[in-house]
């Protein structure tokens, strides 16, 4: 067994999460993959095809419609929000820039829980907009799911399409992505992990998104609501180290790519792409090894990608950590040890392969 799954394995059973997929490898593909555990404590066995709450890791998929549509010149980065949509132009939001959003400098706050007031897509949405600014936009940086939910309606505004239809047209199709979807059917329910034991809906949460606010909005948001494969979440990273080339063809150019994931807050506290997460300095999920110019994403579910252009290595892991409560925290610390192993583990790989070579 592997050190890496090992790890895992390990994770599981001092009951971290019921079940595990990851996988690590380069832009030319997998170099080893794995599934532990169950998709619930009494549940079926993890799977490859096994699906997954990505929560958060959603923020930087539903996003790239918006690179695309930069590189169509159909936005830039200092548009600003009233641009795209007019019930913001007497708000204070109306002049914040997409690149704000999208890099959590926006001064929205986050962490609203505006579901217990808001029990519509409309008075969310409402809601949203009269949120008081924490800080004047571009001046700090704050997590903010609700700037995600604003970048949602933008892309909506600009395809004149719902999101999961721009999605699934502008990136799921031209990456290959054929297990990545919202809201999935009924059908597919005994591949999905559960998550969390939720009392506002009174039962473990299975199949539909875990993010309570992405449920009034109907499932399909920009900050949460995609579910995923470990397959999948692989191709996405290959594309990425690929800058932009897959195996369909191109689906962004390499200087949008480029443009994307290097770190756009060095002067803040902390460091943020557009959509991505870069490598803070200290305290980083990425862990010890992954170089200053890697980026990734985690998800509140238990879920993470993280890719090393420097190195040509990426990192999935997806898990439910979350089941049956959310007050586990260890995976803090076992996302940190998972990078720094699969940073080993593919250098080990790599160098084998060297020797191999060199023996032939």
């Amino acid at each position: 067994m592997s050190i890496l799954k090992q790890f895992v394995q390990q994770s599981r059973h001092q009951g971290s999460f019921s079940g595990a997929a990851y996988a690590i490898g380069n832009s030319s593909g997998i170099i080893e993959q794995g599934a532990v555990g169950t998709l619930s404590w009494d549940g079926l066995s993890v799977e490859s095809d096994s699906l997954w709450d990505l929560a958060s890791v959603t923020k930087p998929i539903a996003i790239l419609p918006l690179m695309v549509m930069l590189e169509k010149g159909e936005c830039y980065l200092d548009d600003v929000i009233a641009h795209f949509l007019p019930e913001y132009k007497d708000t204070d939001k109306a002049n914040i820039t997409l690149r704000q959003l999208l890099t959590h400098s926006s001064g929205i706050p986050g962490q609203q829980p505006l579901y217990q007031t808001s029990p519509t897509k409309q008075e969310l949405m409402a809601a949203v907009r009269d949120l008081p600014l924490r800080y004047a936009p571009g001046t700090d940086v704050e997590y903010t799911s609700q700037g995600y939910m604003i970048l949602g309606d933008i892309i909506e505004a600009i395809a004149g399409s719902s999101l999961d239809i721009v999605l699934q047209q502008m990136v799921l199709d031209p990456i290959g992505l054929h297990q990545t979807m919202f809201n999935p059917p009924e059908n597919l329910l005994p591949r999905i992990a559960a998550t969390e034991y939720c009392e506002w809906r009174h039962a473990v949460v299975k199949g539909e998104v875990h993010d309570e606010n992405a449920v009034v909005l109907g499932g399909a948001a920009g900050h949460a609501g995609l579910f995923s494969t470990v397959g999948d979440m692989s191709l996405l990273c290959q594309a990425m180290l690929r800058l932009g080339e897959t195996a369909q063809g191109r689906f962004l150019q390499p200087e949008t790519v480029r443009l994307m994931t290097r770190n756009e807050t060095s002067s803040m506290k902390l460091a943020r792409g557009l959509g991505w997460q870069a490598k803070d300095r200290h305290d980083s999920p990425a862990g010890d090894l992954f170089s200053l110019s890697s980026y990734g994403h985690t998800g509140f579910t238990g879920t993470s990608i993280w890719m090393d252009p420097e190195a040509d290595l990426f990192a999935v892991l997806l898990t439910n950590r979350v089941h049956p409560t959310r007050a586990n925290q260890t995976i803090k610390r076992i996302r940190s040890i998972f990078h720094n192993l699969a940073v080993l583990s593919i250098g080990n790989s790599v160098r084998k392969q060297g020797e191999a070579n060199a023996d032939c």
